[in-house]
């Protein structure tokens, strides 16, 4: 029977591998994590992650081929392919701080290798990883091989959140990166795309050159990322002039060119992946002698950081020029909806902007705990911008903790607040009984919508002032700055 071990048991390595577990019953998968209490949510009833479908197909398979487990090095020593998928975060000091990734977990899992295999393998890049990375973990193996021969392919993930398990089921395509100039390269790249061969259309899966795949993934995120600054900073535009811009990203999409994913105006993007893989490429790109390429880029960020920054300062405005005292309503703080994650999401940015100008905010989310909101926004923020490397942004703990309160529906949120904040796009927000929250609230009453998901018509037939990005502005918000 193959082995597999995946080093990392988060948003990655967990639905992967149950997935590679489910459509491959002939392969025995362990999903291995230092984590005691990460591993023990993963055996549990209740997962250490949200992700629909996920539940179902970790239990038809876990106890039988897919196995999590704390015991790292017995698993890995024991595999015939070990995919790694540990956290790659943005450097907060020393060189390319705010840019460069941080490979040190990379590092040691590459070390740890070495120093346990006693039999030849595959090490798969699932992480997303700067390119010429895997030459860096070829490196620290062969030095470290002891005669045992490693080989090294990339295979980045290209999962949404929200729609993981359906992504895994049925993927666009599966890419594999390998030395495709060496026989041991072509026989590792034929292993890995017979895994997959059991439920994914060979020409779904492609296979290019290590460094290749790597910049794929890059490129793939920043092209996404792209797209969705390109909107909101029409989104600006379409305030400033009175046009509609979910009427003018309509027509935009129906050009078969362009198409319509990806050109919904919000609030901002989040997740792991799209700031973090940018300012990546920023930095290979500065690295490499491109400064016009790495500044292109950097404008995708710093529309991000804009229209985050303008969404707060219309609210404030909007509200006689302060927000002190006042209770905020903020409906969702994970990045997207059907997710727990709060990895980049906006609205960190949005409730540390109404924290500095001491409001009280009243937080609803499904699936986010409360102390993991408490945590991101009492968390020090990396000012990416700063060429000294060294800058933060912080609110403190105990204004967190003071002014800050999370509760378990969205009428208990809203009931007294002077505005409401909706931040993500968790359908419930499309149907709540809008009359009894206007009912609820002091007047005048403020619906700031920064996911487009409200009838703006309907809820100001209501009462409510409502500010809904890219839309039309209320008579009441028309002489207001947009940036203070």
């Amino acid at each position: 029977m193959v082995k597999i071990c995946c080093i990392g048991a988060g948003y990655v390595g967990g639905p992967t591998m149950a997935v590679i577990a489910l459509k491959c019953p002939s392969i025995e998968v362990a999903v291995v994590d230092i984590s005691v209490p990460r591993i023990t949510a993963w055996n549990s009833e209740k997962l250490p992650i949200y992700e629909p479908g996920l539940d179902d197909v970790v239990k038809k398979c876990r106890g039988k081929n897919l196995f999590f487990s704390n015991e790292v090095e017995k698993n890995v020593a024991q595999a015939d392919i070990v995919f790694v998928s540990v956290n790659t975060p943005t450097k907060s000091s020393g060189l390319g701080a705010g840019k460069a990734a941080d490979l040190t977990y990379w590092e040691s899992a590459a070390r740890m290798i070495a120093d346990v295999s006693k039999s030849s393998k595959i090490v798969v890049e699932k992480s997303t990883v700067p390119v010429k990375t895997a030459e860096a973990i070829e490196k620290i193996l062969t030095h470290n091989n002891k005669g045992i021969e490693f080989q090294i392919l990339s295979n980045p993930e290209f999962l949404a959140e929200g729609t993981a398990i359906a992504d895994l089921f049925d993927p666009d395509r599966v890419l594999i990166g390998g030395r495709e100039e060496t026989p041991g390269g072509l026989k590792a790249i034929k292993t890995l795309k017979d895994v997959y061969a059991h439920w994914v259309p060979e020409e779904r899966i492609i296979c290019t050159n290590l460094w290749s795949a790597e910049l794929s993934k890059l490129a793939a995120n920043a092209f996404l990322a792209q797209r969705i600054s390109s909107v909101n900073s029409i989104s600006a535009l379409c305030e400033a002039t009175g046009a509609n811009v979910t009427q003018v990203s309509y027509s935009v999409g129906k050009d078969q060119r362009i198409g319509s994913k990806f050109l919904s105006a919000s609030v901002g993007f989040g997740g792991s992946c799209f700031q973090k893989d940018i300012l990546n490429l920023v930095y290979i790109c500065e690295c490499n002698g491109l400064p016009e390429v790495a500044n292109y880029w950097k404008q995708v960020i710093k529309i991000n950081d804009y229209q985050k920054n303008r969404f707060v300062n219309r609210l404030v405005s909007s509200m006689f020029n302060t927000v002190s005292g006042k209770k905020i309503a903020i409906l969702g703080f994970s990045f997207k909806k059907d997710t727990g994650d709060t990895r980049e999401t906006p609205a960190i940015d949005v409730c540390r902007g109404l924290l500095s100008d001491r409001a009280q905010l009243i937080v609803y989310d499904p699936q986010v705990p409360e102390e993991q909101m408490m945590k991101d926004l009492s968390m020090p923020k990396f000012d990416w911008d700063q060429p000294s490397g060294s800058t933060t942004i912080q609110i403190d703990e105990e204004t967190v903790r003071k002014s800050v309160k999370m509760v378990h529906n969205a009428y208990e949120a809203t009931k007294d607040a002077h505005a409401i904040c909706i931040l993500t796009e968790w359908d419930e927000f499309k149907s709540l009984d809008y009359k009894k929250i206007f009912d609820n609230m002091p007047k005048p009453a403020y619906v700031f919508d920064g996911r487009n998901v409200v009838d703006v018509g309907k809820l100001r037939q209501i009462g409510f002032i409502v500010y809904s990005i890219g839309k039309p502005l209320d008579p009441w918000l028309k002489d207001m700055p947009a940036v203070a």
